[in-house]
């Protein structure tokens, strides 16, 4: 029997973050979460790259410093407990090469803990500056049940703001999936 493959918002991102983070890198995980994204970061970003991790809450922070631990990759990657919309504070305009949200709740967490329009779009706003040439932010927006909803319909009303002479944008939903897949965004620095 043939298998098909499957195509999740994350292995697409996935494949795009591959193509432009190298070794050396300064990238940033703007939602830690259980910290897969974090973990592939600092592999890709290499033993001379640094990671700066962002979470509000100490569990994701815990979750993502465990994965680390079990790779050998703590030394690359700054865990900070912090909302992301504050990560202009810790990079300078222009040197960061990949930055990565995950929008909703902490997978196997509190749905009643998930992330608000307002500080991700300022989120967002401040990664765009902190890209240098040619950097990549990439932005996965799970939404359902009770979540989400507003987040989605906020975030996607302002991506076609963005500057286009500075930036490119794509978003790219299943259409032909039922129910409430997630909706992978890539913001391309550069036109």
């Amino acid at each position: 029997m043939e298998t098909r493959a499957q195509f999740s918002a994350l292995q697409i991102v996935h494949r795009a973050l591959r193509e432009h983070i190298r070794a050396g890198d300064l990238c940033i995980d703007a939602t830690a979460g259980r910290g897969r994204d974090t973990l592939f970061l600092a592999e890709l970003a290499g033993e001379t790259g640094r990671v700066l991790a962002f979470d509000i809450q100490q569990a994701a922070l815990d979750s993502t410093a465990e994965l680390l631990a079990a790779h050998g990759m703590t030394e690359r990657v700054t865990l900070l407990h912090e909302s992301h919309s504050r990560m202009a504070d810790y990079a300078e305009p222009g040197s960061v090469s990949c930055i990565t949200f995950n929008f909703g709740w902490l997978p196997g967490g509190d749905h009643h803990i998930f992330t608000k329009p307002e500080t991700s779009i300022q989120a967002v706003k401040a990664g765009l500056e902190l890209l240098r040439e040619d950097g990549i932010l990439s932005l996965i927006l799970y939404y359902g049940r009770e979540t989400g909803f507003a987040e989605r319909d906020a975030l996607l009303a302002y991506l076609p703001t963005i500057d286009s002479s500075r930036f490119t944008v794509l978003e790219m939903p299943f259409v032909n999936r039922t129910g409430c897949p997630p909706i992978p965004v890539l913001i391309f620095k550069g036109k």
